[in-house]
């Protein structure tokens, strides 16, 4: 009988290794312990031997895609308390990543230290967990990108490579205003992706102000347009967290 067990443990181990699932090789001993001690089924015992490599796997997958898409820090949702009045139920929303299974898109508004890079990364973040695809850079750091592509006469193989990801994070839409060559580099991506692909895009400037960014308003006009078509919307408001405990004090001399 041990011999038979051996053999048989053995042509698991062979199995996971030509399967490339290492974790049904490290864990079927452990399981079917626990499987003998319980009384579980064939059935239930190979579903629970699956169910480990799966989800290892996936969080292996998630990690993986976490580190590619370049965010500027680690952040969650359970740790946005930036601003408590912010609308909760929607943020909850969110963090489900349906609007990237819909295309749709995520606007951050609201004056500096309210929360919104911390707010876009921590749903991409999420979104790396759901087995989607993210890539974060500012809005100059995008820019740039195309620059380079569209100097190099490549422009819309870099857009279509770009729409592969199901969210582009664009940060910082207003901290620095565009050219016009940058600003219509700009509205192509954001073109590409409208009905396609999600943008979350944070911006310190209400919309009736991105056309000091832009330089034009009709270019503005026709970006928001296609930004807020399928969006959500969140205006952040309050006193920049980063002044927390700095606010200077009443002379009392």
């Amino acid at each position: 009988m041990r011999s038979s067990s051996s053999s048989a443990a053995a042509e698991i181990e062979h199995y996971a290794r030509a399967l490339r699932a290492p974790r049904i090789g490290d864990a079927f001993r452990r399981l079917g312990d626990q499987a003998r001690t319980a009384g579980w089924s064939y059935e239930e015992y190979l579903a629970a031997v699956l169910s480990r490599e799966v989800s290892e796997r996936e969080a292996s997958g998630a990690a993986l895609r976490i580190k590619a898409a370049r965010f500027p820090g680690h952040k969650t949702l359970e740790d946005f308390d930036a601003q408590p009045s912010a609308d909760r139920t929607l943020i909850a929303h969110l963090g489900t990543s349906t609007f990237v299974d819909e295309a749709k898109n995520v606007v951050l508004l609201g004056p500096p230290g309210t929360g919104k890079t911390h707010l876009a990364v921590a749903l991409g973040v999420q979104a790396a967990n759901h087995g989607h695809r993210v890539l974060f850079d500012t809005a100059t750091g995008w820019v740039a990108r195309l620059q380079e592509a569209h100097s190099r006469g490549k422009l819309a193989g870099e857009l279509t490579k770009l729409r592969r990801y199901s969210v582009l994070i664009v940060d910082e839409v207003g901290y620095i205003p565009f050219d016009q060559d940058a600003a219509n580099l700009f509205f192509q991506l954001v073109a590409s992706r409208y009905e396609h692909a999600s943008l979350i895009l944070t911006s310190n400037l209400t919309f009736g102000r991105w056309g000091e960014v832009f330089g034009d308003q009709t270019v503005a006009a026709a970006m928001i347009d296609r930004i807020v078509h399928h969006a959500d919307v969140l205006s952040l408001k309050g006193a920049s967290y980063r002044m927390k405990g700095h606010q200077p004090t009443a002379d009392t001399a």
